[in-house]
């Protein structure tokens, strides 16, 4: 989904870069009215505090330090600021509420033995310090108490008594603005998943705007792919996506007028094919009479006539060959080729079209091995037999042609869905890229190879015609100097789905021709490994492209 969609990266990537935002921008804002509350309490803190030392000074003109009663008497002095800061205006009780602490930090013996008022113990050392050398001193400090951890403001002064300064302490709970921090957390927390609510309403909304009529562009562009050349895109406005549109639109009547010009065009250029080859059948068959006529006769003719009349009837045969496939392409072309479907056994008609060549093969010294199947595999199947034995004619024929004087192997093999047959050489072999080019109509290899069988460039091409009519498949594979191989897979009958072809392609891996590399010096293969080797090679799908078997 994350691939497929832009729309949802985009939302997803805006409210990521959003939560950043706000996570920043709610930290620098906590930061500042945290700063500023605390800013506020401690100036507050230090009003009270300079407030409140006259009012206590006064209180401890006739207290005695050294006295017995002083921790009384520290205490009543508490008792009375306490009594006269509750008359202060507003203004002057912005510190809110506070706890005295009236400490003797001066006083000879251990801390715990000095004469204090109030929860001294509540003060920390490093402030008692300051304040003890005569600083006005303020300290955040957290304290624990029987409810829980309590933050306070400490603000501590020294004040005049009888005979020595005394340490104030006033501690200011935090309490309040603690309260007030937790309601902003939560109100920026609120407005946090408020406003990414709303930014990926917003962005979903925009980019649907544009994303619709890229989807509307795909949509559109498989449906003209498939063969339905009139969908168009609508046209809303004048904007860019609009202009969009018109340009797609554009596209899409320039391609159906093209494609139409090329349909027409490839129904003319197979009429043509269709009407000249019917129309030289005629004509054919009149030099043809003719030809056969001086043929006959050679004898009589002087040497140079003779050899003419020969090249005349060789070429003659060569045309009418061309002439029968070219037939035979146009009525593929035409879609009216049909299939005379029958049982027959593939080991037998292959081997009835290795008869049929055999001649060419031992006139180019080409050995012609047929291995049939060695687990006695059932090869019956529903077929037309003059299609398949022409296929498999078409097959050896190219494979004596391009053997080298090298053997030419035949093996087969058959599941529950399919049967196949390979025709594998140790010749020249293909080329990176030429296994796909074979099938193409009048491509070769090499045009200066002098071919023995007087192919015409279209045995392959209609070769894979007839493999595809029965709903098999016709495979290529090759490498240069390892020879080439290719697989007829045929269904049990015609238009069944074969998943698995039950023979596999060579692998890239070196294989040794048998004895037609034995003046190479390299050595020769018993037949048992190379029948294990093919078993080893197990089924290969028929899906996979031959360069990808590779």
């Amino acid at each position: 989904m994350w691939r497929r969609s832009m729309q949802l990266r985009v939302v997803v990537s805006t409210l990521a870069l959003s939560l950043a935002v706000v996570i920043v921008l709610g930290m620098v804002l906590q930061w500042q009215i945290t700063s500023q509350l605390l800013d506020s309490k401690e100036q507050a803190a230090i009003s009270q505090a300079e407030y409140s030392l006259p009012i206590l000074e006064r209180e401890l003109t006739a207290v005695d330090p050294n006295s017995d009663s002083v921790a009384e008497q520290l205490q009543a002095a508490l008792n009375r600021l306490t009594t006269s800061s509750s008359g202060q205006s507003t203004t002057e009780t912005v510190a809110g509420a506070f706890t005295p602490v009236l400490v003797d930090g001066r006083a000879p013996g251990e801390r715990s033995k000095q004469p204090a008022a109030g929860p001294v113990e509540d003060v920390p050392e490093d402030l008692r310090g300051f304040v003890e050398r005569g600083q006005l001193a303020t300290k955040i400090y957290t304290v624990q108490r029987e409810t829980g951890p309590v933050t306070m403001v400490i603000v501590g002064t020294p004040v005049s008594s009888a005979t020595r300064p005394l340490q104030i302490y006033l501690l200011f709970p935090l309490t309040a603005e603690q309260t007030t921090l937790a309601v902003m957390q939560r109100t920026l927390l609120v407005s946090a998943v408020v406003l990414l609510a709303l930014l990926g309403a917003i962005t979903n909304l925009v980019t649907r705007q544009v994303v619709r009529p890229v989807r509307q562009a795909a949509q559109i562009a498989e449906q003209l792919a498939e063969g339905d050349l009139d969908k168009r895109m609508r046209v809303i406005g004048e904007d860019d996506v609009a202009r969009l549109a018109e340009s797609f639109n554009e596209m899409a009547d320039s391609l159906k007028q093209q494609i139409t010009q090329l349909e027409e065009f490839g129904q003319l250029q197979r009429r043509f094919t269709s009407d000249v080859s019917h129309e030289l059948r005629t004509p054919l068959t009149t030099v043809r009479m003719a030809a056969d006529v001086l043929h006959a006769s050679r004898e009589e003719f002087p040497p140079g006539l003779s050899r003419s009349t020969e090249l005349l009837v060789d070429e003659l045969d060569r045309f009418e060959l061309l002439l029968a496939d070219l037939l035979e392409i146009s009525r593929l072309d035409a879609g009216v080729a049909d299939l005379a479907a029958g049982e027959l056994d593939l080991q037998e008609i292959t081997t009835r079209a290795v008869e049929s060549v055999r001649a060419i093969a031992e006139t180019s010294g080409v050995e012609l091995r047929v291995h049939p199947p060695a687990d006695g595999t059932d090869l019956h199947i529903v077929a037309d037999a003059r299609r398949v034995e022409r296929i498999m004619r078409n097959l050896v024929a190219n494979a004596i042609d391009h053997a080298e004087g090298g053997p030419v192997e035949l093996r087969f093999g058959g599941n529950e869905q399919a049967v196949a047959v390979t025709v594998r050489d140790y010749g020249v072999g293909l080329r990176s890229g030429e296994a796909e080019l074979v099938f193409t109509r009048f491509w070769r290899a090499d045009p200066s190879r002098n071919r023995r069988s007087g192919g015409t460039g279209l045995g392959l091409s209609i070769s894979q015609e007839d493999a595809r009519l029965h709903g098999g498949e016709l495979d290529a594979w090759g490498e240069p100097g390892e020879g080439s191989c290719f697989r007829l897979t045929l269904p049990r009958k015609p238009g069944e789905e074969a998943e698995t072809s039950p023979l596999s392609l060579p692998s890239t891996r070196r294989i040794a021709a048998p004895e037609a590399l034995l003046a190479t010096g390299v050595e020769r293969p018993s037949e048992s490994d190379g029948e294990q080797e093919v078993r080893d090679q197990g089924p290969a799908r028929l899906s996979e492209e031959p360069r990808e078997e590779k």
